[in-house]
């Protein structure tokens, strides 16, 4: 009996290695997918004329992605601006909305992974990082509708979300209720106005040049500073 007892509890204290290993490979997948999505979306639009020119919806929605992914590597409102002038500011908007609150989901699930890696978790308990959570959680539903419905860069509260501890559902309505009607005013502006499309080409090349400023900078300097170790 006693050795019975022994065995057992042994049994009991082992981890359950094999339902985590399984778990990490399915959340890493996950992960992959995720990534090779938004890359693949954003090399097809890249290489596509015709997805440029386009006045399909699913072309609006696709482009959801790779605008809104992480740090977004194409600007999305010249799109808006271009979809305008063919179709309603509403349909716009909410086409808009759905591709970006799947992105946003995608985003959410890309960092919690990221964030849950050893290699980050120093990062994560930094004095900055822990001041910038605090000051998150005084009013994080009130703060993601202000970052979302005006021009600054949102992809900072894409990060908080997770650090924080944020609900998803919560994050994705206040993502809703803010960039709806944001995507809205843009499409608006674009029925009205009605932008030529070389302007918003060079706003579009703009934008992107703005985005990477930072990206271009860092890679010119480690550039130089080799030169001159050379």
């Amino acid at each position: 009996m006693a050795e019975e007892r022994a065995s057992d509890q042994n049994l009991e204290s082992l981890p359950p290695l094999k339902t985590k290993t399984i778990s990490s490979r399915v959340r890493t997948v996950i992960f992959i997918l995720e990534v090779s999505l938004v890359a693949g979306l954003l090399i097809w639009w890249i290489s596509s004329d015709s997805a440029k020119v386009s006045r399909n919806l699913w072309v609006l929605f696709f482009y959801c992605f790779p605008a809104e992914f992480i740090v977004a590597s194409v600007p999305h409102e010249p799109v808006l601006l271009y979809f305008g002038k063919f179709t309603s500011p509403l349909t716009v908007a909410l086409v808009s909305i759905a591709g970006t609150a799947l992105t946003e989901i995608i985003n959410y699930t890309v960092f919690k992974y990221v964030a849950d890696l050893k290699l980050f978790q120093k990062m994560l308990q930094s004095k900055f990082v822990q001041k910038s959570v605090s000051l998150f959680n005084k009013a994080p539903f009130a703060a993601l509708l202000f970052a979302g419905f005006t021009p600054l860069p949102f992809y900072p509260f894409r990060f908080l979300v997770v650090i924080a501890h944020y609900p998803l559902t919560k994050y994705i309505l206040a993502v809703a209720l803010s960039r709806t009607p944001r995507f809205y005013l843009y499409a608006l502006l674009g029925k009205v106005v009605k932008i030529p499309d070389y302007l918003l080409v060079v706003l579009l090349v703009f934008l992107i040049l703005v985005a990477n400023i930072p990206i271009l900078r860092n890679v010119f300097k480690k550039r130089r500073k080799d030169r001159e170790d050379n």
